[in-house]
Parts: C-alpha cells; structure tokens; sequence
C-alpha cells in the first residue's frame, strides 16, 4: 500500500483503537485503493464494542457520531479535516470470532478485503476479491450472502454499475431471489443503499437494473404504477420510461455543467448548446451541489430522487376533458406528497424532506413562467420566495423534464426557450440576487407602522413584502420611495396579498 492509505491522520488514531482487541480497514476502501480510486468512506471492522470506539473517535476528532445499526453494533462518524474534506467512518463489530470469518461472510469478494492498520503494505483477502476485481467480476462471498442481508442485492446493483464489474451468473441469481425481501431490512441501511446509488455517474441504468432484478416495487413502490401509463401526445414515452428519461438527462446536464465537462456528452448538439447558455454557472452550481445533507448524503442524490418522483403522482390524477384529452390536474402536488411520504420511511431528514417536496411540488414553475414571457424581476422574486435555494434545483429537472418528453433530438426552437428561461432564474439566483431576490431592506415594521399610523398585524408583513416585490422591479430604491410606495399601496389596497401570491 502506498504511504498516503490510509491516511495520517487515521494512523495517529492507534491510541484510541487500542481501547479494542483489534480493528481493521475493510471493504470498499481497501478496494477502491487496489483500483487506483480514492476513497472518503472507511469502514472499520472491530473486535470489541464498535459504537464505544466510534464515539471515541469522533470525540478525538471533534466530529459527528450517529448510531447506524444498534442492532450491528454499527455507528458512524461524520469528520470534516482542517482541509475541509468530508470523510465517512462507519464502525462495526466483527460478525465471527476471527476476521477472516467475517469477511467470509461478507457480501462480495472484492468487498472481503482488509489490511492490519500496523502492517498497511499487506492486503487480507481470504475469497480472492482481489483476482475478481483485476477479471472486471462480481461475485458473492458465498451462496447465502444475499439472502443474510437483503440490502445486499441493491449494493449489487450499484457496485456493478459503478465499477463496470461483470455479475458472476449464480451471483445473479441471488440478487433476482431477493425480491420481496429488503423490507426485512432497516430503513436507514436501506436508505443509504438506495441514496449511494443514486449518486452514480448513471443513476437511471441503476434503477432498470434494479426494475429487471424484480426490486423496483422493494425499492420505488410509488413508480411501479407508472408502468405503461398513458401520457399525453406531446410525450414520446409511458410515465415510467419519461421517468427514468428524465433521470438521464439530469445526469447528462450535470455531466456538461460540471467543472471539468464531459467532452463527449458536450459534443451532444442539445447538451452542447446548454453548456454554451448556462456554462458560466458551473461554479455556482457546483457549490450548491456541495451542500452537505444530513447523514453526509449528497444533494445530487437528493435531485435524481427528485428526477424519480416528479410524475409518480399522474398514476391517482389522470383523467380526461369533456374534448376527450388526457390531463393529470394537480400531480404535481400528488407527486411532492409521494415524495414525501418514501423519504419520511427512509428517515431522510426534516430538511431533505422539506427540499425534496418542494421541488417535486413546483417542477413545472419554469414552463409555466416561460408562457407568459418576459419573466419579470418580480415574478422571480416570488419564485425564489417560495423555493429558496430549491430554486436552482427546479431549473435542472425542469430542462431534463423538457428533454425526457421527446424523443431526441427535441425541438429546437422550444428546447431554446427553456434554456433561456433557466439562464434567467439561475443568472438572478448567482449573478443577480440582492436585486431580485434578496433586496437589502429599506425600511422595517417599526418605521413602516410609525409613518402611516399602523398597528402591528398582517397587514404590516404584506405592505413590507409589496416594497420588496417593488424593489426586485426597481421601481423603489430609498426608503423614503418605499414608504410613498406603501402609503399608495395601503390607500389603492394594492398590496395584492404580496406575501402569498404565486408567481406574476
């Protein structure tokens, strides 16, 4: 092993390890150090109490500690270095009397490895992952791998797409028999599983894979109804391969916005020419894709599980109009809900949850502010009032959505005007927000209320959120014009419900 795995600072952990009889770097990170990756998740193996240590841990560290599977005596810890990387230390007590018994009982071979933090340069490999890892295969440990631990078969699935392994066909066979299980799993295990996977370069080929396994239903129950599901004649596909449409084309645009584009995707004339309209906020967006979530999950996962659950509500709202068109009325709202209701299974946190519904919940925003152009200052004001910085999230799955209805390539000449209504919300968002979307305050309540004799109330709120609408338009920009356009306001009562009204 080279001198930097693992890292110093893991090293300079010995005097806390030898609280325990012993502990070993296992798994994916010893595997991923064999293919020449990097990893920030390190599990541990530990002979001894596994959440004691990782509390330990984090106290050395001064970083998170949540218990993972009390039941596994799993626990996790959640390290931000003076560096500012984020690392993932999940710690977990020995599954046998001996380590190379439980890494015998692990889930795949190229998962069985390990290495002695005091001998670093020797790999432990007892199933001989490391020869399936240089043959491209992925193999069980052992014919009951699996069905010992259901979630298994997804972390199949993801570790076959994410290192382009080949399924060793017996292998295969136990992740196809798996069906009908994961709900024998945890939610959180099985919600870590499902978030990693989304977090592939290619998340929607994970999820086909997972749909011709026979887990989609284990996995997505609110998609299986989307399955040959009529849609309107201006969609090229049922709701379920839209869906899953959508989903690669929210890879691909985050694929040409990126930091470093990806050449071959750009030379795409349709991606291309996204990557020539929104190009300049690849900064931007790549530090909002920074945000870290709770759990340390990532906010892409969070966007493809957007992607996923933006239609599931069409399978309860379709219907037809008196001239026989098809119509699914209010799925967006039908959809935000499904959304919610998977993500309050899987224990996503309040904020994830309340992120996710929202965007869900207003996917369609960016199309229906494009009908009636020119987008107003303050019709994006009230957009960004109500999505914050889900916001920048709606602009991507609403151009992927646009993409995900037709067969490519789409009409050009609409697929522009998406594109230009995107560089406008985004252009407020990173170039332009403390003039459309968070105008400085000019005045407060108290001198509101002083100079036109108010006592405090709604009424207060709304004549403060009409300046501020006033200013996103430039129409006030003194304090003693917001108080002359509030005075207006309050006599014509042109105040309009400012604090709720929709999009304008």
């Amino acid at each position: 092993m080279s001198p930097s795995f693992p890292p110093a600072w893991v090293v300079e952990l010995q005097p806390v390890f030898g609280s325990a009889r012993g502990v070993w770097l296992v798994g994916g990170a010893v595997r991923d150090h064999l293919l020449g990756r990097f990893s920030h998740d390190l599990d541990f193996a530990v002979d001894g109490e596994a959440r004691q240590l990782a509390r330990r841990v984090a106290d050395r560290l001064g970083a998170d500690y949540f218990d993972l599977d009390p039941a596994r005596d799993a626990g996790r810890v959640l390290y931000r270095a003076p560096d500012r990387t984020g690392w993932v230390l999940d710690f977990s007590r020995l599954r046998a009397s001996r380590l190379a018994e439980d890494l015998t009982g692990r889930d795949f071979t190229i998962n069985a490895l390990a290495i002695d933090l005091h001998q670093p340069e020797v790999s432990i490999d007892p199933t001989g992952g490391a020869a399936d890892l240089r043959a491209g295969r992925l193999r069980a440990c052992s014919p009951q791998a699996i069905n010992d631990d259901p979630v298994r078969a997804l972390r199949g699935v993801r570790l076959a797409l994410g290192l382009s392994l080949k399924i060793e066909p017996s292998t295969l066979g136990q992740l196809r028999a798996a069906r009908g299980t994961l709900g024998l799993v945890s939610a959180e295990r099985l919600r870590d599983e499902v978030m990693r996977t989304l977090e592939l370069p290619r998340p929607a080929a994970a999820v086909r894979l997972i749909d011709q396994l026979g887990l989609l239903s284990d996995t997505f129950p609110e998609l299986e109804a989307l399955r040959g599901l009529q849609q309107p004649p201006q969609h090229a596909y049922d709701a379920l391969r839209h869906t899953l449409a959508v989903c690669d084309h929210l890879a691909d645009l985050l694929a040409v916005l990126g930091l470093h584009p990806d050449e071959e995707i750009s030379a795409d004339l349709t991606l291309g020419l996204a990557s020539v309209q929104l190009g300049r906020f690849r900064q931007g967006l790549q530090e909002v894709l920074n945000q870290p979530l709770a759990g340390g999950r990532s906010l892409r996962s969070l966007w493809m599980l957007a992607a996923l659950y933006h239609d599931a509500g069409k399978c309860v709202t379709g219907s037809r109009d008196p001239a026989g068109q098809l119509r699914f009325l209010e799925h967006e709202a039908r959809s935000a809900e499904m959304a919610a209701a998977w993500a309050e299974r899987m224990r996503l946190s309040r904020v994830e949850i309340d992120r996710l519904s929202r965007v869900v919940a207003n996917h369609m925003r960016p199309g229906q502010l494009e009908k009636s152009p020119p987008i107003t200052s303050r019709a994006i004001y009230r957009y960004y009032r109500q999505l914050g910085e889900g916001g920048v999230d709606v602009v991507l799955l609403s151009l992927a959505d646009f993409l995900g209805k037709h067969t490519p390539p789409p009409p050009q000449l609409a697929w522009a005007g998406r594109l230009a209504s995107g560089r406008m919300l985004l252009e407020a968002y990173f170039e332009r927000a403390t003039e459309v979307i968070r105008p400085p305050a000019l005045i407060d309540g108290v001198v509101l209320m002083r100079a036109l004799g108010l006592t405090p109330g709604r009424l207060v709120g709304d004549l403060l959120e009409a300046v501020r609408e006033a200013q996103a338009e430039g129409q006030v920009t003194t304090p003693d014009q917001a108080i002359e356009f509030a005075r207006t306001a309050l006599h014509s009562g042109d105040y309009g419900e400012a604090g709720t009204a929709e999009a304008g």
